[in-house]
């Protein structure tokens, strides 16, 4: 008989000796299950090594995966990408605060307040809808890289870039929707992601949008709400409005409703829960 190889234990995961970590995905900015931007949440009993939740967020391999833990009645918030982890995340904001209203850590009537990177963010149930209370991101015009307007194969009415992102309008809603991008040449760029917008050709929307980021990891993101935190004050100056209903043209698609508040963006979404698992593994030898 074949004597069976023995185990490596570099590859042995322990099963942790406290209860195992919840983990609920939920599909962000939709009102319907597989459409959206999924992210994975852990409300955790206290805080974990930034190691651990880099692993976990490669496991989950979602655009981010947000860790959120209880503090008097508050909640720190940290996201990671499967490669990195990010300073400001919208979707998984918006999907962090439907777990604590839906999975009981939060009374409904209750704001969620989270400290992050980027200050504090608020969230509130408003109907079906949630309301993020964000920090607005103007961006500014810029002469684009040449490797930029390259990687996206389009011709720009206008560039602009924050600290993090560069925001590229063009003309065409179609031409947005076929955007297929050399991902390997944005990836070469100084700024973490692309945003590309334009007006949108469909009347329930004023505006279109995608967003690219393979140097976080993500391709594409399918519905970005920290883009929107840049869209709010961008699209404001151009359409004469400080509120809007604002469509990100990816494959699986969202909706964001955004509302310029001065410094501060107000985006509304909705979300659903897809699925709800424990992680047994707490740590690798």
């Amino acid at each position: 008989m074949r004597e069976l190889p023995s185990f490596d234990p570099q590859f042995v995961w322990e099963r942790s000796p406290e209860m195992p970590q919840s983990v609920i995905q939920v599909d962000a900015f939709t009102d319907r299950p597989f459409a959206g931007n999924p992210a994975a949440i852990c409300v955790m009993a206290e805080a974990a090594s930034d190691e651990w939740m880099q692993q976990v967020a490669a496991e989950m391999n979602l655009s981010e995966t947000a860790f959120v833990v209880p503090c008097a009645g508050e909640f720190g918030l940290r996201w990671f990408t499967p490669a990195i982890e990010v300073d400001f995340c919208g979707h998984a904001t918006l999907a962090s605060a439907h777990v604590l209203w839906s999975e009981g850590h939060l009374p409904r009537e209750n704001e969620a307040r989270f400290h992050t990177r980027v200050g504090v963010l608020t969230a509130r149930l408003a109907g079906d809808w949630i309301e993020l209370n964000f920090p607005a991101k103007p961006v500014t015009p810029i002469d684009p890289p040449p490797a930029l307007l390259e990687a996206l194969g389009v011709e720009a009415i206008a560039v602009s870039a924050d600290a993090v992102n560069y925001c590229v309008e063009i003309e065409s809603a179609d031409r947005l929707r076929s955007l297929q991008p050399n991902f390997a040449l944005l990836a070469q760029l100084p700024k973490l992601g692309t945003i590309v917008t334009c007006r949108s050709d469909r009347p329930e929307y004023a505006i279109l949008s995608r967003y690219f980021a393979p140097a976080a990891g993500i391709d594409e993101d399918p519905v970005t709400g920290s883009a929107h935190s840049s869209l709010g004050p961008y699209w404001q100056a151009k359409l004469g409005q400080s509120e809007f209903v604002a469509y990100q043209a990816s494959p699986r698609g969202g909706v964001v409703e955004v509302r310029n508040l001065g410094d501060r963006v107000s985006l509304r979404g909705r979300a659903v829960t897809v699925l709800r698992g424990e992680l047994l593994a707490r740590s690798s030898k």
